[in-house]
């Protein structure tokens, strides 16, 4: 027994760690300032083996956080989304909250132009970022075609991840050399993707 309880509280103690490491690189994240770990290690008083045995390396971590923020800051917005005609309408809604939600982070803002080569790998290339907001994406469709007032023509993952890489491609414009986020155009070809038609004049 005493065995037992010795080797549940060292996984219960790591996962703690995990959790602390994860806590204060979120700290430094939304303080808008750099993610040193040599320093973050030192704060936490554990040696820098440990730091990268529990998280990874600093990409890695960056990226945990980011996911993690972009999972708090979807369901956030999509909670204020309280009016939509259809399924379609809300989804389109949820998602133009959201990108405008992450247009305007100060953080994120501050880590795109501090070290863009990392933020274009962590947050455009496929990864924790991209599954995450591919996952919530996909949650939002299902519950929306579930109760009838959204029709799919793929896979909610597979609709979902084509919704997200096409978004991110247009809000993130600024790093692939664009003067500003193109939010409305992405918001479009969203739209098309659902199937609701623009209307001519």
């Amino acid at each position: 027994m005493g065995g037992m309880r010795n080797r549940s509280g060292a996984r219960l103690g790591t996962e703690l760690s995990r959790r602390a490491v994860i806590d204060a690189a979120t700290r430094h994240y939304l303080a808008c300032s750099p993610l040193d770990m040599s320093a973050l290690a030192g704060e936490l008083g554990i040696g820098r083996s440990t730091l990268y045995r529990l998280v990874g390396n600093r990409e890695e971590l960056v990226a945990t956080v980011l996911a993690e923020q972009t999972e708090r800051t979807f369901r956030r917005t999509a909670c204020r989304v309280t009016t939509a005609e259809t399924g379609a309408d809300h989804v389109l809604a949820v998602l133009e909250r959201f990108m405008r939600a992450v247009s305007d982070a100060a953080p994120l803002q501050a880590l795109s132009k501090r070290e863009p080569l990392l933020f274009v790998r962590v947050a455009l290339m496929p990864g924790p970022v991209e599954h995450t907001s591919t996952r919530l994406v996909a949650e939002l469709l299902t519950r929306e075609h579930a109760a009838g007032r959204l029709e799919l023509t793929l896979p909610p993952d597979v609709l979902g991840q084509a919704i997200i890489r096409m978004c991110d491609a247009h809000l993130y414009a600024p790093l692939l050399g664009k003067p500003e986020p193109e939010i409305d155009t992405a918001l479009d070809l969203a739209a098309a993707l659902l199937g609701i038609t623009p209307q001519t004049p």
